[in-house]
């Protein structure tokens, strides 16, 4: 080569930008959703919508989701992670105690508000379902309210030995689910008030563990009452002592 001749290089190709497919577009368009399903509503928004703001292709969605009901069900499911089915599962477990069990469903009730805004939007959506309802709706009831509700009433049936629940069980059901449940309804209202409640995970792990306790005092308030009861019932129900015969004088 003669040292005169330009010496010519290949230039350097800028790096690819990461493609929008795969899990990425999937989660994109999953949050998305999510967002604009909880501000809007399943009616009012509109697939092209959803994959504009996602960066993606709009045939992501039936690839991904198959239409726009598949997505919008996903929301309901994905993001918080889990379902009703997993405290029917734990509920179930064979020679799990009581308290045990309540720990557990506790843990992964709660688990989700360590996700931050997504879990308000989550509330958001489940709160626009219940004011609008779609065919979802019909699914939700089964698998995340009226499942898991069954399950804890056979449990606390197992724990008492009751041949069957009665009202009072029932009651006592919604007692302890509501304990986890108004977490998600006052978090605005707890971080307000109270924020290093639900700052940290390590703080809303704590919660899972005071909450079993405080199922537990209920459960055992629940069982003191019954047995009071039953004491009252064979007091009123025994026969009268023989009155002594007076003697004649």
């Amino acid at each position: 080569m003669n040292a005169r001749d330009p010496i010519t290089t290949t230039p350097r190709r800028a790096p690819r930008a990461p493609r929008a497919d795969g899990a990425e577009a999937r989660h994109r368009l999953l949050h998305t959703a999510l967002r604009l399903f909880a501000q809007k509503g399943f009616a009012k928004t509109s697939t092209r919508e959803i994959a504009r703001e996602a960066g993606v292709n709009i045939s992501a969605i039936s690839y991904y989701f198959s239409d726009k009901n598949g997505l919008y069900g996903a929301c309901f499911t994905e993001p918080m992670g889990g379902d009703g089915n997993d405290l029917v599962a734990i509920c179930s477990t064979p020679g799990l105690s009581l308290e045990d069990a309540l720990r557990l469903c506790f843990t992964s009730a709660i688990e989700p508000l360590k996700q931050g805004e997504i879990v308000r939007q989550c509330i958001q959506l489940h709160m626009r379902e219940m004011l609008e309802p779609t065919s979802q709706w019909a699914e939700e009831l089964e698998r995340d309210i009226k499942g898991p509700h069954r399950a804890i009433v056979e449990l606390l049936c197992r724990h008492l030995k009751l041949d069957r629940a009665d009202d009072d069980i029932h009651r006592l059901t919604y007692a302890i689910t509501g304990l986890s449940m108004q977490l998600y309804v006052n978090q605005d209202f707890i971080e307000a008030v109270r924020p290093s409640l639900l700052r940290t995970p390590r703080s809303i792990d704590a919660w899972a563990d005071r909450l079993t306790g405080y199922a537990i005092a209920l459960v055992q308030a629940e069982a003191a009452r019954r047995k009071a009861l039953a004491n009252d019932e064979k007091t009123a129900t025994a026969p009268a002592p023989a009155r002594a015969a007076r003697k004649k004088p």
